[in-house]
């Protein structure tokens, strides 16, 4: 199964970078989707301990880290120590197909059932996937609460939304096709939804970057199923962009650590496994927005818009993703997603999630 648009050419990754003593005699090679400014205070905080090993961090994305993955299991080479994707479908089907070693501990056991799959799937994060605007462009009456509310924005044939609401490119983002893929299992909502997003002129782009970087320019008004990590740690550094968790629902995804079948290093990936899961770890996690914080007093002091009405719904990590990638089923919802974008630029080689 080629995820990645067909392309032939060996993945490579997209940023590289290192952590923790130059003299230390053991590595442990991490792979993953999330972006290195997101990550690097887990990574340094876990380096920083005394006998870690020295850490090599490359940062991917989504199809081709699913693909290199894939690739090493099938022949049997040296893989990656831990491998860990926002496409937590492609992980749990990596695990599936035998490219994957359980790994039991305490902090594995605590785990919930949803975030954790055979011990061999282990969700490590709590993002949301939220609707970004930039307060600056839309009036208080403007701002779409719900899906419901942001079909009867684009219904209007002169709405100033025409062109201007952007989402993923499910086929450059497999975290996009996982949160579309989600939708319409989960949503009355999704056939009204992508009709008025081809009849509006819908944009479908590649990653959480692009769509956020075109929100605060004002090339976008609306980005719709933006990973709410990304948009949280932007309105730190722009309080024009905010986040809404859509109070029809919101989907919830942990992002899914595996450690590969031919890990050179399974004990010490156990151990950053481990560590992730700990107190320190979580809170370094929490500090950088990747472990939503949903239950808070004042939702507007993460300038994530929430209301009581909203109802989160997780991801599971179970069997029933692979159901979106069946061969026929993906050709199908692919070919849906053409007709409703048939002006995007395809999967192009992109940034992760």
């Amino acid at each position: 199964m080629l995820l990645a648009g067909g392309a032939t050419a060996q993945p490579v990754p997209e940023a590289v970078k290192s952590y923790g003593p130059i003299e230390a005699t053991r590595d442990l090679l991490v792979r993953g989707t999330t972006d290195i400014a997101r990550f690097e205070a887990v990574l340094n905080l876990f380096a920083s301990r005394p006998g870690s090993p020295r850490i090599l961090y490359e940062q991917w994305g989504s199809n081709d880290l699913y693909e290199i993955t894939r690739a090493e299991c099938q022949k049997g080479a040296q893989a990656a120590d831990m491998v860990i994707s926002s496409a937590v479908d492609l992980q749990v089907k990596l695990a599936n197909d035998g490219c994957a070693t359980a790994h039991r501990s305490t902090a594995t056991a605590r785990l919930p059932q949803v975030a954790n799959w055979r011990d061999e799937v282990f969700g490590i994060t709590r993002e949301l996937a939220v609707i970004v605007y930039n307060k600056r462009l839309l009036s208080g009456s403007e701002v779409p609460r719900s899906r419901f509310d942001l079909i009867d924005l684009l219904r209007p044939e002169d709405s100033r939304f025409r062109g201007r609401v952007a989402t993923y490119d499910i086929e450059a983002s497999g975290l996009g096709y996982l949160f579309a893929f989600a939708d319409a299992q989960q949503a009355t909502t999704f056939g009204s939804l992508i009709e008025a997003f081809g009849r509006s002129g819908a944009i479908a782009t590649c990653c959480s970057a692009e769509l956020i970087d075109g929100v605060a320019n004002g090339t976008y008004l609306i980005a719709y199923n933006v990973l709410g990590s990304y948009a949280m740690a932007r309105a730190e550094e722009n309080p024009d962009i905010v986040a809404v968790a859509p109070d029809d629902y919101t989907l919830v995804l942990s992002r899914a650590a595996l450690i590969p079948r031919r890990a050179n290093e399974p004990e010490l990936a156990g151990a950053f496994l481990d560590f992730l899961l700990s107190a320190s770890g979580r809170a370094s996690l929490r500090s950088e927005h990747l472990i939503a914080q949903t239950d808070q007093e004042d939702p507007e002091a993460l300038r994530l818009l929430e209301t009581p009405e909203t109802s989160l719904r997780p991801i599971a990590l179970t069997p029933s993703l692979l159901v979106g990638l069946d061969q026929h089923k993906r050709r199908e919802f692919v070919a849906l997603w053409r007709s409703t974008f048939p002006n995007e630029n395809g999967a192009a080689e992109v940034p992760p999630e």
